[in-house]
């Protein structure tokens, strides 16, 4: 890495870079877990014209900047449903492959959890696919408590999933 990362607020001119960093973290995280033509049909549909329309709905969006390039992003907000039992909520929170087991997760994480407590949201969560067991013992490594289980339709497939805890 030439310049030290900095976490900011993700911009529209930022939509190719999460395109990539999604496409290369979901390939790695996901192989074996989403069968391979349901992972690929993901990763299409999320091109930059999608992360355009993504970066209006009015989610909050961070991005981890390395230089030049977003390396990595978190998604998050008001909790999606009552099913989480928190008021906040981290909806997604990727690094590219290269960037990973560098601590910059964990800051993103930390600037991510600051933000939703600066707007009284001070109990959040965020849910993992129960095979992603990489996923899973960062939550837990960050002081996550295993709350409440719940299956996802990813792709017509039923694929169970725990929410982390974080208050």
């Amino acid at each position: 890495m030439s310049a030290a990362p900095a976490i900011r607020r993700a911009r529209g001119c930022d939509v190719l870079d999460l395109s990539q960093v999604f496409d290369a973290a979901w390939r790695e995280a996901y192989r074996g877990i989403i069968p391979g033509l349901a992972l690929e049909r993901i990763i299409a549909q999320r091109d930059g014209a999608w992360w355009a329309r993504a970066m209006g709905r009015g989610r909050s969006m961070a991005v981890v900047e390395a230089g030049e390039r977003v390396v990595g992003y978190a998604s998050y907000g008001r909790a999606r449903s009552g099913t989480l039992r928190c008021e906040g909520e981290i909806d997604e929170l990727y690094l590219a492959p290269e960037y990973q087991g560098l601590g910059l997760g964990r800051r993103l994480f930390r600037a991510v959890r600051n933000d939703l407590a600066d707007h009284g949201l001070p109990r959040d969560g965020v849910w993992a696919l129960d095979d992603n067991e990489r996923a899973r013992g960062f939550y837990t490594s960050l002081g996550g408590i295993e709350g409440p289980q719940a299956v996802d339709r990813i792709a017509g497939l039923a694929i169970a999933k725990r929410a982390y805890i974080f208050t």
